[in-house]
């Protein structure tokens, strides 16, 4: 259980660092924000995945990192869309 609570922190980190660095911009929240990012990245990405591409569990700690990245753009573009449409 905590082995998997720190797996999530530690590739929550990497990707939302990532996906900070693709996306221009700022990052709500600083590190502790693109650290939460990357995990509902995560959640996002695997959904997609499983639900669109119909592919199963497995995809190993690199490819877990690759599919976070990939919910964490996703995520930091739609906060990063409404937060322009705020300053409007």
């Amino acid at each position: 259980m905590i082995g998997n609570i720190i797996a999530w922190l530690i590739i929550g980190a990497i990707a939302g660092g990532i996906a900070s660095l693709i996306v221009p911009g700022r990052t709500p929240g600083g590190m502790i924000g693109a650290i939460i990012v990357g995990i509902l990245g995560a959640i996002l990405g695997g959904w997609l995945i499983q639900t669109v591409l119909g592919l199963g569990q497995g995809a190993g700690f690199i490819g877990s990192i690759i599919i976070a990245i990939i919910g964490a753009v996703i995520i930091l573009y739609v906060i990063r869309a409404m937060s322009s449409r705020r300053a409007l």
